[in-house]
């Protein structure tokens, strides 16, 4: 008896049929990851960046004048890494706070990699 006509004959006597699916693995695709990217100025406290790298970025007080220094001698630092929604987020919130306190600090993000 062929596996159709073993299916059938289990249909018949109101039987439930499981079926087995194909071993296919799906792969999901990991999201892209954007830098959230610092930028030197000349108005901007370096105070008020390890502020802002703490409060936002979780960093410690070490990492975030680490980063503070980065960004201060070579004009851009990153502040951190994260996919893209996160990143935009973060841009947001920072230049926000920054212009309440009027200084003009750029936050800027770009793609990781």
């Amino acid at each position: 008896m062929s596996k159709k006509q073993k299916q059938d004959q289990k249909k018949e006597q109101g039987q439930v049929l499981i079926q087995e699916r194909p071993k296919s693995r799906t792969h999901t695709k990991k999201p892209s990851l954007y830098q959230v990217l610092l930028h030197n100025d000349d108005f901007t406290t370096m105070e008020f960046v390890v502020h802002l790298l703490m409060k936002h970025f979780h960093k410690s007080e070490v990492e975030a004048t680490e980063i503070m220094l980065k960004v201060h001698s070579s004009g851009v630092g990153i502040a951190g890494i994260y996919t893209y929604e996160i990143s935009e987020t973060k841009v947001l919130l920072v230049t926000e706070e920054a212009r309440r306190k009027e200084f003009p600090l750029k936050v800027t993000l770009e793609r990781a990699g």
